[in-house]
């Protein structure tokens, strides 16, 4: 999975002047929408071919894996770094190059020679994620009034949700037909596509909006925040506990399991098809509890991973755990997003880069730190290490839920001044300004 962008940030500013009479260019949204597609299919592609792109290439699966550890790197690099070049460069001409160099990065990976080439393509769409997703939703603010942003926002979602849904097992499907390396050329027209809808759709967003709440001092300022940084801890061990196990997925499959490239498909599938239903569900259970559900999954994941230790050779009882993991690992990051908007409702936009960088970090040393223990221990170890960091995230959690409430959460304490961050009498679009504490 990938990071999401759920709740648009309170406080907004990007954008913020003349937002209730600014047209409402819904074309520029599905435009971004069609690039969050090609984005996160780029991004994961590889989880469903990794055992042909590491024979073709000459190197072991977990190897091949380091892939998304490389372009989770650069993306934590960018997503540090955008915000000084956001802030003189026009937004459009910057989402226009974010846009070709994924066209580029397909190109490369698809005509890679060799691993080393590889790796350059995976470090390119880094670049990409990076950058797109620290930008998104103040791009979003900047296309619609702001009573429509939500809905803008939920139509980016719906571009993440779709590609979870088709991406893996169209890229395991299409790697049987037309090898991996036409699953890579696949994604390159879509993204051409999406740059030229782009250049028509999206409108000139100079920089010069910016207010200082995006420089490197308000990420330290919010470190210093307890609940910020176990917060940001816990979100960090669950990214990276899920792809301890979820990179090395395919291997499992053909090698535990034992089934075929068709069935891998079908199992992909049903994991993006009950990864949809999850982001669908995810707002009730939030609203039911709140951090209950970000406690409850991760927790469930742990189970999970240590359930297919034992169950893996069981087609039936494998696709029925993978289904469950599907639908809770989708889901949980919307969970993560809204916490960011309710608990830094003046940092946000500050908030959600941290997070960027936080979630792709975690990806980037998940996939390694399972590449090494998937080749030098097998499976068992490398699904028991991925239980270790989803139950750790699981405490961690629990300790972020009693620090905000010690701290005064932003929503609970009713607009006065905390020790993190001054609370703002506004919402976050799309989440109550009501305590966490009642549930």
């Amino acid at each position: 999975m990938t990071t999401q962008v759920c709740a648009a940030p309170s406080g907004d500013f990007d954008g913020a002047v003349g937002a209730a009479v600014q047209p409402a260019r819904w074309s520029g949204v599905f435009a971004m929408t069609l690039c969050v597609f090609a984005l996160i299919a780029s991004e994961f592609m590889p989880v469903s071919l990794l055992t042909p792109m590491a024979a073709d290439l000459g190197v072991s699966e977990g190897w091949a894996g380091q892939g998304i550890a490389i372009s989770g790197a650069f993306a934590v690099l960018t997503s540090l770094s955008i915000a000084a070049l956001s802030g003189r460069v026009d937004r459009k001409i910057l989402l226009l190059g974010l846009t070709a160099l994924m066209c580029l990065s397909g190109a490369v990976i698809a005509l890679a020679p060799n691993y080393a080439v590889y790796m350059a393509g995976r470090a390119l769409i880094g670049v990409v994620v990076g950058g797109f997703w620290s930008l998104s939703a103040a791009t979003a603010m900047r296309l619609v009034p702001a009573q429509h942003v939500p809905r803008a926002l939920a139509i980016f979602n719906g571009g993440n949700a779709l590609a979870t849904v088709v991406a893996a097992p169209l890229g395991s499907y299409l790697g049987a037909v037309v090898g991996w390396r036409g699953a890579f050329w696949g994604l390159v027209p879509v993204a051409v596509v999406a740059f030229i809808w782009q250049w028509v759709s999206l409108p000139p967003m100079p920089a010069g909006l910016q207010r200082a709440g995006g420089s490197g001092g308000a990420v330290v300022r919010l470190l210093r925040c307890r609940v910020i940084v176990v917060g940001m801890l816990a979100v960090g061990c669950f990214f990276m506990g899920q792809f301890v196990l979820f990179t090395y997925l395919r291997p499992f499959l053909e090698t535990v399991t034992q089934v075929g490239g068709f069935t891998v498909s079908f199992i992909l599938l049903v994991i993006g098809v009950a990864g949809f239903v999850g982001t669908a569900l995810v707002g009730m259970a939030l609203a039911r509890g709140f951090y209950t559900t970000l406690f409850m999954a991760p927790a469930l994941m742990a189970l999970i991973a240590i359930a297919l230790v034992s169950l893996g050779d069981q087609l039936t009882a494998v696709t029925a755990l993978l289904g469950v993991w599907g639908l809770v690992a989708t889901a949980a990051p919307v969970g993560w997003w809204t916490w960011v908007a309710r608990s830094m409702p003046d940092d946000a936009e500050t908030g959600g880069g941290l997070m960027v960088a936080v979630v792709q970090l975690a990806i980037g040393l998940g996939s390694t730190v399972g590449g090494l223990l998937f080749d030098h221990g097998g499976y068992q170890i490398t699904f028991f290490v991925s239980a270790f960091l989803l139950l750790l995230a699981a405490l961690l959690v629990l300790l972020t839920w009693r620090a905000g409430m010690a701290e005064g959460d932003a929503v609970s304490d009713g607009g006065r001044e905390t020790g993190c961050t001054r609370v703002s009498k506004l919402t976050s679009y799309g989440v109550q300004n009501r305590g966490d504490s009642k549930t």
